[in-house]
C-alpha cells in the first residue's frame, strides 16, 4: 500500500470514529432527562371525627423538614397551599412536610413527592389550654349576620298620553309604490309618534291602538312599540281614510335604596360559617353576649371582640365567612 493510500485510509477511519462518537454523545444527550420541577399542593384542615367539622385552617406555615423547599408557604383562607420544591427532588422521593400554627399542635407529615394532593389534618390545642385561668366563659347565643343589598323600586309619578293621526286617502291603488297595504293592493301611509318621560323618569306598560277612523284597515308596524327607559316610539300603517291612534304609558321614577337582609350562620364546634351574596354591603353580626343583644359591625378587617374571622371569595363571587370563637367564649 502506498503512502497516499495509507493517508486516505487513516482519514476515512478517523471520520468514521468521530461520527460514531458524535452519535453516542447525541444519543446520551437526547436520553438525558431535564430535572422536573415539583410542587407540593394541598389543603390544611382541622382534624375531627365529624367530617362536617373539618374546617379549613388559614395561615398555617408549611415547609420541608430537610430544607428542600424553595420557599416556605402559608395556607390561605380556604386552607390551600402550594410549596415549590427544588428541581433536584424526584417523583417518589420521601419528603416530610412541617406544618405549624399557634392554635394547633405541630404536624410533621411524611409523604412522597409527586403529582398528588396532600391533605394535612392538624389537631387543635385544647380550648382549656388556651383560655385564661379562673375566668368564666362568656356565652354567645342567637347569632345572625345582617347585610344590605341595593334594590331599585319604581314610584308611579303619572302617565303620558300622545294622540297622533295617520293621514291617508282610501281606495287609491298602490301600483307598487311603497308603502302599500299588506296585500300590496292599496296605497298606504306610515306615521310615528313618541313619548319622552323626562329626566330621571322611565316609561312602563306602553300601549298603542287605533281609536278613531277605519281602524280595521290599520296596523301597528312590525316590532310594535320601540321601548326605551325614557323614550318610546310607535309606528302605524293606514291604507284607508285618515285614522287616529292613541299612545299611552305610565311614568315612573326609579329609586335606589338599601334592603336589609339576614342570614343565620351554622355553628360547627367553636366556629360559625355563613355565605353572603357578592353584592352584600354593610355586613354586621348580631349576637347575644352575656344575655345582651349587640350588633357588631364586621367591617373590611373582619374584626370581632369575641371571634377571629376570615373570608374567601368563591368563583361565582359569593363570599364565605368563618368566625372561630376566641378563648374564653362559648356558644
Amino acid at each position: 500500500m502506498t503512502r497516499g493510500s495509507k493517508a486516505v485510509a487513516w482519514g476515512i477511519m478517523s471520520l468514521t470514529v468521530g461520527s460514531a462518537l458524535a452519535a453516542v454523545l447525541l444519543t446520551r444527550r437526547l436520553h438525558r432527562k431535564e430535572p422536573v420541577s415539583i410542587s407540593a399542593n394541598g389543603a390544611v384542615i382541622k382534624q375531627d371525627i365529624d367530617t362536617k367539622k373539618e374546617l379549613p385552617i388559614a395561615d398555617a406555615e408549611i415547609s420541608v423538614a430537610n430544607g428542600l423547599a424553595v420557599a416556605d408557604a402559608k395556607s390561605d383562607s380556604s386552607g390551600f397551599f402550594s410549596l415549590a420544591l427544588p428541581k433536584g427532588v424526584r417523583p417518589g422521593q420521601q419528603i416530610t412536610l412541617r406544618l405549624r400554627h399557634p392554635e394547633y399542635q405541630p404536624l410533621d407529615l411524611k409523604e412522597v413527592a409527586g403529582d398528588r394532593v396532600y391533605v394535612a389534618r392538624m389537631v387543635p390545642i385544647p380550648h382549656e389550654a388556651r383560655a385564661e385561668p379562673n375566668r368564666p366563659e362568656v356565652v354567645v347565643a342567637h347569632v345572625l349576620a345582617r347585610y344590605s343589598i341595593k334594590a331599585t323600586t319604581a314610584v308611579n309619578v303619572g302617565s303620558a298620553v300622545q294622540i297622533f293621526q295617520v293621514v291617508n286617502t282610501g281606495n287609491v291603488p298602490c301600483n307598487g309604490r311603497e308603502p302599500c297595504s299588506p296585500d300590496r293592493k292599496w296605497k298606504a301611509t306610515i306615521a310615528s309618534a313618541s313619548i319622552d318621560a323626562g329626566e330621571g323618569n322611565e316609561l312602563r306598560n306602553a300601549r298603542a291602538s287605533c281609536v278613531a277612523g277605519p281602524c280595521p284597515f290599520t296596523k301597528i308596524e312590525p316590532g310594535g312599540i320601540a321601548k326605551g327607559a325614557r323614550r318610546i316610539q310607535v309606528s302605524a300603517r293606514n291604507w284607508s281614510d285618515t285614522a287616529t291612534f292613541l299612545l299611552e304609558a305610565e311614568v315612573v321614577q326609579p329609586i335606589v335604596g338599601d334592603i336589609v337582609r339576614e342570614s343565620y350562620p351554622v355553628a360547627f364546634g367553636q366556629t360559625l360559617n355563613f355565605t353572603l351574596p357578592a353584592v352584600a354591603e354593610g355586613i354586621s353580626i348580631q349576637a347575644e353576649v352575656n344575655r345582651a343583644t349587640i350588633v357588631f359591625p364586621l367591617g373590611p378587617s373582619l374584626l370581632l371582640s369575641w371571634a377571629d374571622c376570615n373570608a374567601r371569595i368563591n368563583p361565582d363571587q359569593t363570599k364565605v365567612y368563618r368566625c372561630e370563637l376566641k378563648p374564653g367564649y362559648r356558644f
